[in-house]
């Protein structure tokens, strides 16, 4: 996956333990059959975190989101751990905030902190009945064993049907203090998020206010993590969670002045390579595509139209089919929820092949067939479109749509 390389950022190794304070660990307890397969995770931070999150807008909420708003409401905005799970979701259950209040309970007893400073999530199969008996077995241990080095640890425990683990962090400079932010995440189905998608979850030992860091990360989730869509279907226990202990020893961002920005940035790199990874990594996938929709007269227009195109199933049908099809794209355009002149819309298909001029003022053009098809050969497709109605641009991901998706989804229970 190519990462986007800005000067004044260093990609470094590390995921959620690159920033200092952070530990992590994963370990197999029993929720998922397969023996070699990690599904409790934690994150702990030595010093008490600002915290921020946003959450799906599913109005079905699992039981681990309500659980984690009451608490970090109940702290301010404060937190110094996550505690997560997968293969069950602990959603539509009569008994799911009970569990998840018993989650929190049981990890703050073995790090010796309170349940209201732990972030609690969960995912997986809704409306089955979250054992809590095996987690409670493996709490200990899974402590125990925490470490900066476990990082990979934690991050394969909230897999799925992830073909991949997701991890990435950066190194920045903030009042002549080197600073990390790194991040972990989860997705491969299930995902079109109107807030966030899937779990996400971020670290740094930068210093910065509450107020700053949920400003943050609603700026940089709009424009990552919200222009993301593998099938159109909006979970119930999406999450992005950000914790900030500012061990990095910066004077503490309180405003929306340059450190701020530089803050900003490093975030927005960060869950700009997750959500590359996540559209990469959709449930049987062979592309991963990236839609970037420029000339448009605002930020949001450009947005929403690079998000229709990314939605598309006949967009998506094409690209896995190497099919040049502009109909599809400008169609796409065409009901979204915008008011674009579609007669002034150019159109270019790319890859590390080359790339090809497919429309122009609105209007197909003719090309080499079998040069496109090679250009959509490729792993990764870029869909360039100019509206010419303005300055502002935004990207949009996803990735082809496949006979392994529906395969995937009509067995996922078993």
């Amino acid at each position: 996956m190519k990462r986007e390389q800005e000067k004044g950022y260093e990609y470094v190794e590390g995921g959620v333990c690159a920033a200092a304070g952070f530990q992590a660990n994963g370990c197999h307890c029993g929720l998922d059959p397969r023996p070699d397969k990690n599904d409790l995770g934690i994150i702990y931070s030595e010093k008490l975190c600002q915290a921020a999150a946003v959450y799906t807008t599913n109005k079905v909420k699992g039981a681990p989101i309500l659980v984690t708003k009451k608490n970090l409401d109940a702290t301010g905005g404060r937190a110094r751990a996550v505690i997560v799970n997968s293969k069950n979701a602990n959603t539509c259950n009569a008994d799911g905030e009970e569990k998840a209040r018993n989650m929190c309970e049981i990890t703050a007893q073995a790090l010796k902190i309170t349940p209201e400073e732990v972030i609690v999530a969960s995912t997986g199969v809704i409306g089955q009945i979250l054992p809590i008996e095996p987690i409670a077995e493996h709490m200990d241990r899974l402590v125990a064993e925490m470490s900066a080095q476990r990082h990979g640890e934690a991050a394969a425990a909230i897999m799925t049907t992830d073909t991949v683990k997701k991890e990435v962090a950066v190194s920045f400079t903030l009042d002549g203090k080197t600073c990390r932010l790194g991040g972990m995440a989860k997705g491969s189905g299930m995902i079109h998020p109107n807030m966030a998608t899937t779990l996400n979850f971020i670290t740094t030992d930068a210093a910065v206010s509450g107020p700053m860091l949920s400003q943050a990360l609603r700026d940089v989730v709009k424009v990552t993590y919200n222009c993301l869509s593998i099938d159109g279907d909006t979970s119930t226990n999406d999450m992005v969670c950000i914790l900030a202990n500012g061990e990095a020893g910066n004077a503490e961002i309180t405003a929306e002045d340059a450190s701020y920005e530089v803050f900003k940035k490093a975030l927005y790199l960060v869950l700009l390579h997750l959500t590359k990874m996540l559209a990469a990594d959709g449930e049987g996938a062979t592309k991963m595509l990236e839609c970037t929709c420029a000339g448009a007269p605002d930020l949001d227009t450009a947005i929403t139209a690079a998000k229709s195109v990314i939605c598309s199933s006949l967009v998506k049908s094409a690209m896995f089919g190497a099919d040049a099809n502009c109909g599809r794209i400008l169609c796409a355009l065409g009901y979204s929820d915008t008011d674009l002149d579609i007669g002034k819309t150019d159109v270019e298909l790319a890859s590390e092949k080359g790339s090809v001029l497919v429309c122009k003022d609105g209007n197909g053009l003719a090309f080499s067939e079998e040069e496109a098809a090679a250009v959509l050969a490729e792993d990764e497709i870029y869909i360039r479109i100019d509206l010419h109605q303005g300055n502002a641009s935004a990207k949009a991901w996803g990735c082809d749509l496949t006979y392994d998706y529906v395969k995937i989804n009509a067995d996922y229970r078993s």
